[in-house]
């Protein structure tokens, strides 16, 4: 019924443990920074507000703690090409050599082991970023298609195949692109514009087994992270009880918040490990269909701008223009 394991999966887990303490630590440093400056933005909203009313102090506390909340997403937003690079496939670098059954460092040493595999592919960051931003705007209209194909056939019981298939495509097409490049780490493929081009054809032209793959992947991640919020709801309300005055949104908001971090620090990469190994079995052996390239050429700006990238590339060039699919 699928073609990954989720025991090899925790097999992966388990060998890549330094990365995945390391992504712990990211994201629940990130998590921290969010309560730390919301309950300050929040105490300078309750101190402003003995000034005045309960009524204004009550509302001063939740836009300090609104405030707060916005501008450590904004900084978090600068540096996401930073977790990118150093964490997401520096870690995908790993769980790919895991699985092709080569020996993996132990402890710090994996770490920066898989940081230098991650510099050779893709040189630098700038470089892994715009391919990671082409890539998902290429898979939102891979996506499209394959919806619209399953819209017109007349086959019974369809419907609710693609009413469930919409309803993790999200998630499904969230975790792709990590598995995209993860395919150009395993073929080494020196210019990574044209790799990557290769590697959405061959998804696109597998979607069916990786798009059910990934539906069952997405179903146990947000099982998970469900429960994980669950769980949360205790340690956020006592963080929310530590901030001055009252701002009753704040346990949901922290609640995910925590959950946010398990997710991406545990659950992610147990789901990235299954879809590898559900990519590199489904696509063995086969070579891009040139009538997808068609497809996807007529269909999608990005796909036609990874094409003169990777001509860019291969002619000593690194400059291109980012256009939206």
């Amino acid at each position: 019924m699928t073609d990954f394991s989720f025991g090899k999966s925790m097999a992966v887990m388990r060998r890549t443990a330094p990365f995945i303490l390391f992504r712990m630590a990211v994201y629940f440093g990130i998590a921290v920074a969010y309560i730390v400056v919301t309950g300050t933005g929040a105490g300078i909203g309750w101190t402003v507000g003995l000034a005045g009313t309960d009524d204004f102090q009550a509302s001063s506390t939740a836009w300090g703690g609104a405030i707060g909340l916005g501008t450590t997403a904004a900084i978090l937003y600068f540096l996401r090409e930073y977790i990118l690079y150093m964490v997401k496939a520096s870690h995908i670098a790993v769980m790919v050599e895991y699985l092709e059954g080569k020996e993996l460092p132990e402890g710090r040493n994996q770490i920066t082991h898989a940081q230098a595999v991650v510099k050779e592919r893709f040189g630098t960051s700038n470089t892994l970023f715009a391919l990671d931003q082409i890539i998902k705007g290429v898979l939102k209209v891979v996506v499209g298609i394959i919806q619209g194909i399953a819209n017109i056939l007349p086959i019974p019981g369809l419907d609710g195949a693609v009413k469930l298939i919409r309803a993790f495509l999200k998630t499904a097409v969230g975790l792709l692109d990590e598995v995209i490049l993860a395919h150009l780490i395993r073929t080494k493929e020196e210019n990574p514009w044209s790799g990557g081009r290769d590697a959405l054809v061959l998804y696109a032209q597998n979607a069916k087994p990786m798009l059910m793959n990934a539906a069952w992947i997405a179903l146990a991640s947000w099982i998970l992270s469900f429960v994980v919020f669950l769980v949360m709801l205790a340690p956020a309300a006592l963080v929310v009880w530590m901030i001055p005055g009252s701002w009753s949104a704040g346990g949901f908001i922290f609640a995910i918040i925590f959950a946010w971090a398990v997710k991406a620090a545990l659950i992610e990469p147990f789901a990235i490990a299954c879809l590898l190994q559900a990519y590199f079995k489904v696509t063995d052996g086969q070579t891009p269909n040139p009538e997808w390239v068609a497809k996807l050429e007529g269909a999608s700006k990005k796909f036609k701008e990874m094409g003169q990238r990777a001509a860019n590339w291969a002619t000593g060039g690194r400059a291109g223009s980012t256009a939206d699919a």
